[in-house]
């Protein structure tokens, strides 16, 4: 079968828009032609810095023949009706449709097209310059002279030549004829703009790839990046150094290289005064090359780095290696510069006495001046929520309240949060802003800082992604909460949330750092009580803590889903913590048994202080008890365990058995007992029941006081075999009123007992 090679040979292509590029190239051709009725075995993209490719394989040569029927309206339908089916259908006259029988219907008009298959060559060269004219770059221009007509040709850079060649591999490939704004499509190509800058005139895909290669061009981006990675290793190691590996970079510099030319510079030992990952941030943004360390050196670089040339130069790249550290010199020279700037003192330290008794800050230090400049400067942290300086005050008190939660100092605590934001006024991260936090714990360790309070500098920003550790420090993790929660609170106070995809404050990453956080590090934390006190840091806010503990509960089902538990466990317990406790399982009256003993005093639920989510040990207790994530989280696997054994499997028939049966009661008001009578027992399956209910409610409720979910679970679950043997001998729907009540009673009493770790009713099976 026929194979289709094609290639848009441009002006150098920015690297970062390569990859998606051929990825699009690739999807709008092969929709297209499988939209037209041809089909294929492969197809692979390709891409350098001058051109993007296409091979496709075993293409069909032409698309089938296409036979249909358009059913029309009846023969006796109205004129609007046929002319409606007329256009529909392709048809000039009614003259041109067969008239089809049915014996119900009756007569009706039918239209029997036939289109005929069309050569692959005739939709190759309609579909690619309608591709081209639509390609969906994310920036794109004009040029030459026809870029003043309106409708002419835009691309990212100026396209030059287009390669389209058809045809089996044992036969000679046929050029795909068509032209977009003067450039014909032909079998013309060129290689690599200094080595190789003549025509090459190509065939199909492999004898495109060896010309290429031929021509100092490698096509594959992968087969590159492998190329600059090894010979990068290799010549690192040669001189007794490791690379230091860069996935971001090495994705990068592949597409700036047709022919990758792994090179070796230096810069002077002086600059390795300037932290490492300043150096590396510098030399990477501006001359896109890799930094090296000295072999079993840890962290600490060397002064040599990695460059990539796309050139094999003359005097084996001397000269090229010798401009590009050159470059790197002048730009570690302003590196320097603002790393010694921002450990002297500021000029205009007389205006900052007012912020600096504020916060309590040292102005002999430059990081506390920093921070009083930030302040004093009143810059804007959000039009609505007011400046840096007021968010460093609201998270210093939410982070003093979390302090004692987290077994934090609280002095340590608050003289990290007000240092956590003084770097965003530091020289340094003003030229990388990606080293905020970072550069904030190196100037704190430097001027004598606690090493938590340093630490809590960089650690409060964390996580920053599902991959990105959390901080376990107490100071770092009360700072890093309060910071989250301070986000989220004000963003929801003036109501600017989440809608759909779009978060541009990210703020579905910050309550997932709360929920790591707290999980990861084993924390109880009554949210809706902290939200109501960091709702209360914003004037003219509103108050929406339940909504913003549902956001949080959404997060918290994204990070338990990623972590294999099951959807509707989650859902069970969420739903269980949310139900107000029934008034029908109140207080149980203490009436003898008919063996004349008397039941225990407490048949009821255990009390609120003792169910999930509230812990009678925490200082506050929140208003719900879904409000602690950790207890979710413990509910969560507690019922996991459960239901991965027999027991828990036919307790959670039986469970939802009563239920649904309660629930319809309900819901026709048949009369429910408001307590179980013993007396009204007809059946021993019923006086089990009772006896295991109060004993799996009693130590249910004990357990889960304790926290020992587990403990909780194994109580519940002997309650399987008095369940089953209830529904087998004993019909709850008795004649007598009475016995119905009761019975129904005693149904709502294991709906209660259940419900004090899950709501069964929402487990799937």
């Amino acid at each position: 079968m026929p194979d289709l090679l094609l290639e848009l040979r441009s002006e150098e292509i920015p690297a970062r828009m390569q990859r998606k590029a051929a990825g699009d190239l690739r999807k709008m051709l092969t929709d297209g032609l499988v939209e037209a009725g041809l089909t294929y075995e492969a197809a692979r993209e390709y891409w350098t810095p001058r051109r993007l490719a296409l091979d496709i394989r075993g293409l069909t040569a032409r698309s089938k023949d296409i036979r249909e029927e358009i059913k029309g309206p009846s023969t006796t339908a109205p004129e609007q009706a046929v002319q409606g089916f007329l256009r529909k259908a392709g048809l000039s006259s009614i003259a041109e449709a067969h008239v089809h029988s049915d014996p119900k219907k009756g007569d009706f008009y039918v239209a029997h097209i036939s289109k005929p298959g069309r050569a692959a060559e005739e939709i190759i060269a309609e579909l690619v310059p309608g591709i081209i004219k639509s390609f969906p770059w994310p920036k794109s221009m004009r040029w030459g002279p026809a870029s003043a007509k309106p409708g002419s040709l835009r691309w990212v850079r100026p396209l030059q030549s287009i390669v389209c060649t058809f045809g089996p591999e044992t036969e000679e490939p046929v050029v795909v004829d068509f032209e977009i704004d003067g450039i014909r499509a032909g079998n013309v190509t060129y290689g690599h703009r200094f080595h190789a800058p003549g025509p090459i005139t190509v065939r199909r895909f492999d004898d495109y790839v060896a010309k290429l290669e031929a021509a100092k061009v490698v096509l594959d981006a992968d087969r590159r990046k492998e190329i600059i990675l090894h010979d990068a290793r290799n010549l690192a190691f040669a001189n007794g150094l490791d690379l230091v590996e860069d996935e971001g970079l090495l994705e990068e510099v592949s597409g700036l290289v047709e022919w990758p030319v792994v090179l070796m510079g230096e810069f002077e030992r002086d600059f390795l005064a300037i932290p490492g990952e300043v150096i590396r941030l510098t030399i990477r943004a501006n001359q896109k090359c890799f930094v090296t360390r000295p072999q079993g050196a840890g962290e600490d670089l060397s002064n040599r780095f990695i460059l990539v040339a796309n050139i094999e130069a003359n005097d084996g790249g001397k000269e090229i290696a010798y401009g590009n550290g050159k470059v790197v010199r002048a730009r570690l020279s302003d590196a320097l510069y603002f790393w010694k700037t921002d450990q002297s003192g500021l000029p205009d330290l007389d205006q900052l006495a007012e912020s600096a008794a504020k916060f309590g800050l040292d102005l002999k230090k430059p990081l506390d001046q920093r921070m009083a400049r930030l302040d004093h400067l009143n810059v804007t942290f959000h039009a609505k929520l007011g400046t840096q300086g007021q968010r460093v005050e609201r998270i210093r008190r939410l982070a003093q309240e979390l302090a004692p939660i987290v077994g934090a100092d609280s002095a340590l605590v608050a003289r990290a949060a007000v240092l956590a934001k003084a770097d965003l006024q530091t020289e340094v991260v003003g030229e990388f802003p990606e080293l905020q936090g970072a550069m904030g714990r190196k100037y704190a360790l430097l001027q004598g800082e606690d090493a938590s309070v340093a630490a809590a500098a960089e650690e409060h920003y964390k996580p920053q992604g599902p991959s990105d550790r959390v901080p376990t420090d107490p100071v770092s993790v009360a700072v890093a909460l309060a910071d989250k929660l301070d986000t989220l609170t004000g963003f929801w106070a003036i109501d600017e949330k989440p809608t759909g995809s779009k978060d541009p404050f990210a703020l579905r990453r910050a309550a997932l750092g709360v929920v790591r956080i707290l999980i990861e590090n084993r924390i109880r934390l009554a949210l809706t009580s902290l939200f109501a006190k960091a709702f209360a840091n914003f004037k003219g806010g509103t108050d929406q803590s339940s909504d913003l503990l549902a956001f949080f509960h959404d997060r918290l089902k994204v990070y338990l889903r990623e972590s294999g538990a099951r959807h509707d466990l989650i859902d069970a317990v969420l739903s269980a913590g949310s139900r107000p406790i029934s008034p029908l399982v109140g207080a149980m009256s203490a009436k003898p048994t008919e063996g004349g003993a008397v039941p225990p005093a407490s048949h009821s639920v255990a009390p609120p202080s003792a169910l999930p989510g509230i812990s009678p040990t925490r200082g506050e207790i929140g208003q719900s008890p879904n409000d602690d994530l950790l207890q979710i989280v413990r509910r969560v696997e507690a019922l996991g365990s459960l239901l991965d054994t027999d027991e828990g499997k036919n307790l959670l028939a039986g469970t939802k058995r009563a239920a649904n049966i309660l629930a319809a009661e309900e819901k026709k008001k048949t009369l429910v007992a408001e307590t179980v009578e013993p007396a009204l027992f007809r059946e021993d399956a019923e006086k089990k029941l009772y006896a295991a209910v109060n004993q799996a409610e009693k130590e249910a409720g004990q357990a889960i006081q304790n926290e020992d979910f587990s403990a909780a679970m194994l109580a519940l679950s002997v309650l399987r075999e008095p369940v089953d043997s209830f529904f087998e001998g004993v019909l709850v729907n008795d004649e007598d009123q009475a016995v119905r009540a009761n019975r129904l009673a005693l149904l709502a009493r294991i709906r209660a007992a259940t419900d004090q770790v899950a709501d069964f009713s929402k487990i799937v099976g």
